[in-house]
Parts: structure tokens; C-alpha cells; sequence
């Protein structure tokens, strides 16, 4: 069998991703990302999923990575496509990402691999922040969490 080799840019096939939604007094936990794509916009925590792992098990890995903290995920709340081009035309990035809703366990904030800056942030810390479209999306339309409203529902 003719195994694909996917790496995150121009990969042969779309990337299966996830994302970690994790509130703690009120805030949420973002990182501002190291590499594209959406590099130095502040997000939710995640990563590609490993061939044989689970969703959850991705998300707490990729949590635990980028922002040294312990989480235990839970369950898919919102899915979403990035497709990006280059000026050519050639996809450059094709992640099929799905966020899940978890659980702060333990752990200090520290960035990891793909994070410059990770921190708990309140809706209204949000306005002053270079916020990806797409989590503000999710926080709002699936938790309310917005840059009105500091507690999620």
C-alpha cells in the first residue's frame, strides 16, 4: 500500500486537526502561535492528530505541548475547514480542525513548540488582542463567550 506523507504545509492530503476549548475562572486559555498558518494570532491550543490517537488524546497532547498545562477533553463542540492558497494558486495549508471542549487539570502556563505567548484571557483582555476570526467564532457562537460577556455559558 502507498502510504501518503502529510506534513503540514502543501500536504498531499487534508490534515485532520484539533482544537482545545479550556475555561478556568472565567477565562479562557489562548495561545498566540508560533508558525502559520495564522502565525502571531492569538487561538485556542491544538494540533494535528497522530495516526492511531484519538481526538481527545490529541487535543490533551497538543495542549500539554504548547502550553505545559494538563487537560482532559471531552467532547467535539464546533468543526471547521482552513483552506490557504499561495499566489499560485497551490493549497498551502488543508486542516480539517475539531474543537473539543475540556477540562483544566493541573499546570502553570508555559509556551511550548508552537506557542510564543500562552495565558489565560478574559473576554474583555480579548478586545486588545489579535484574535483568530475563527476562535472568536467558536467562543461565541458556541460558548457566548464574547468581548461583552466575561462568563461562558
Amino acid at each position: 500500500m502507498d502510504k501518503k506523507i502529510i506534513s503540514g504545509a502543501y500536504p498531499e492530503l487534508p490534515i485532520v486537526a484539533v482544537g482545545a476549548v479550556v475555561f478556568k475562572d472565567n477565562k479562557v486559555l489562548l495561545i498566540r502561535r508560533a508558525k502559520p498558518p495564522a502565525k502571531g494570532m492569538w487561538s485556542i491550543p491544538g494540533g494535528s492528530v497522530n495516526l492511531g490517537e484519538t481526538l481527545q488524546q490529541a487535543a490533551e497532547r497538543e495542549t500539554l505541548e504548547e502550553t505545559n498545562l494538563m487537560i482532559q477533553a471531552i467532547k467535539p463542540v464546533y468543526t471547521f475547514e482552513v483552506i490557504e492558497k499561495d499566489d499560485n494558486n497551490q493549497v498551502r495549508f488543508h486542516y480539517v480542525i475539531i474543537d473539543l471542549v475540556a477540562d483544566y487539570i493541573s499546570g502553570i502556563p508555559l509556551p511550548g513548540d508552537d506557542a510564543d505567548e500562552v495565558r489565560w484571557v478574559s473576554s474583555k483582555e480579548m478586545k486588545n488582542l489579535d484574535i483568530n476570526p475563527r476562535t472568536l467564532k467558536v467562543l461565541n457562537s458556541v460558548f457566548r463567550f464574547n468581548m461583552v460577556d466575561d462568563k461562558p455559558t
